[in-house]
């Protein structure tokens, strides 16, 4: 069995940010690369685009509120034709690169405070699939499992793939628990693997609020900005491999 794993890398400003994101690469599937709003830079962008090729791994687009001050994890009050333009630009910009270096994008993945608020606005969603079926149609979206871009996707008839976290807990619904809710985010390690078998499998788990859910995911996260990034990905990939489960590459 195989599991894609992504991660959100490019998100540094330096040569040494890339070779520290290049290490985590032979544990994932699949990088998703700031392209220049909440962070990222041309250098940063062709760097993680040349590593992602010599890895053997595919490459995406990760688009967040052009705002690198608060690292496009605040709400932007942007008109929606405005937000729409800035996200279109930060794929295409990322495009031009990637054609330069000759590395294909695959995926589009969104960033912070644009993902969350995209899964929490059917409208919001709508708009933002519409831009990236009319725009990137080859490009495949990947999305909160059960989430209002998932939907979004499926009425645009629209590639996605389904994303799960390992560190982070559901509420009954199949939604992922706000992070000011008590517990919401997992710190225990060994229940961080626990989930992410279950999702991996198609096994049932616990919500937050303990009620056993089960569904199944086409992608897991890891978060490349935690200090602790490679170790996490060295334990995570032997957990998997425990479980008999593999990384696609």
């Amino acid at each position: 069995m195989l599991i894609d794993i992504n991660c959100d890398l490019g998100e540094g400003n330096s040569e040494a940010d890339c070779a520290r994101d290049a290490r985590l690469m032979r544990y994932i599937s699949r990088c998703n690369i700031a392209c220049g709003g909440h962070a990222g830079n041309a250098t940063t962008m062709s760097l993680s685009l040349k590593n992602a090729r010599a890895a053997g791994i595919a490459a995406g687009a990760h688009p967040g509120y052009p705002d690198p001050e608060n690292f496009g994890r605040t709400t932007l009050a942007l008109p929606r034709q405005e937000l729409l333009r800035a996200v279109r630009e930060q794929i295409q910009g990322l495009q031009q690169l990637a054609a330069a270096e000759q590395v294909p994008l695959t995926h589009i993945k969104l960033h912070g405070a644009l993902y969350n608020d995209a899964e929490g606005d059917d409208r919001l969603a709508d708009d933002l699939v519409g831009l990236i079926a009319q725009a990137f149609p080859g490009l495949t979206l990947l999305v909160l499992a059960n989430g209002a871009m998932e939907r979004a996707a499926k009425r645009y008839r629209h590639p996605l793939l389904r994303e799960g976290f390992m560190d982070r807990r559901y509420l009954n619904d199949h939604q992922l628990a706000p992070r000011n809710m008590p517990g919401a985010v997992i710190e225990d390690f060994t229940q961080c693997l626990e989930q992410v078998t279950a999702l991996a499998t198609d096994q049932p788990f616990s919500s937050i609020q303990g009620q056993t859910l089960q569904f199944a995911v086409d992608s897991l996260c890891l978060h490349g900005d935690n200090p602790q990034a490679e170790s996490i990905a060295q334990a995570l990939h032997r957990a998997l491999q425990r479980a008999g489960i593999g990384v696609c590459r």
